[in-house]
């Protein structure tokens, strides 16, 4: 986080304000971490920072992440599964899913 320790919450980024929520987060020791949209709102430097700090948290603790920005997902996840309309389209290794045509159908479209 680059903001000044006297900041107030109001007054950082949307970014910053988010990797807030993970450091409150963290002061409770969680073994793992349930993320909806972790990165939604946020500018392109703002979810590179995020993605780097999910990637440090996620090195002791399980990361459980909703997330519709797909490079993200796939810059994170260890396993990948892709739902349509409440229904598993895929699910495995991030590469398979990437590669899967139902998926790039869905989500990924055209090469």
């Amino acid at each position: 986080m680059k903001a000044s320790t006297a900041a107030r919450a109001g007054e950082i980024s949307h970014g910053e304000q988010r990797q807030l929520e993970i450091a409150m987060l963290l002061a409770i020791s969680p073994k793992v971490m349930l993320l909806d949209e972790p990165t939604s709102g946020m500018s392109r430097n703002e979810t590179l920072a995020m993605i780097e700090v999910l990637r440090r948290v996620s090195r002791k603790r399980t990361l459980v992440l909703v997330e519709h920005d797909m490079e993200v997902v796939f810059e994170l996840a260890d396993r990948v599964t892709v739902l349509v309309n409440g229904a598993v389209l895929a699910s495995g290794a991030p590469d398979k899913v990437r590669e899967d045509a139902a998926v790039r159908a869905a989500y990924l479209g055209p090469e």
